[in-house]
């Protein structure tokens, strides 16, 4: 397994689900991109190497401190990116 950051997949997995609460954010491609680069630029990544480390992270990471702070952070990128898209309209 080669190492890689888990907090990317865990991002982009709940990235869907914040969207729902924002229905006049654009979810276009770019915008997306955007949202998770912020969000992962506010977090602490999580670099693992092996099957188990994937499964211990994923574990800790649902503890509901950890679950309300990655929720936060990408509603913080959702509203940057609401007030300031990178694309063209």
């Amino acid at each position: 397994m080669q190492i890689r950051n888990i907090m990317e997949e865990v991002v982009q997995q709940n990235l869907p689900r914040v969207l729902q609460m924002y229905p006049a954010c654009c979810t276009c491609e770019k915008c997306q991109q955007d949202i998770l680069l912020l969000a992962l630029n506010n977090l602490p990544p999580k670099y693992i190497s092996t099957q188990r480390g994937d499964v211990y992270t994923r574990l800790k990471l649902t503890e509901i401190q950890d679950d309300v702070k990655l929720i936060e952070e990408i509603a913080k990128g959702v509203e940057i990116v609401m007030r300031n898209p990178r694309h063209k309209e």
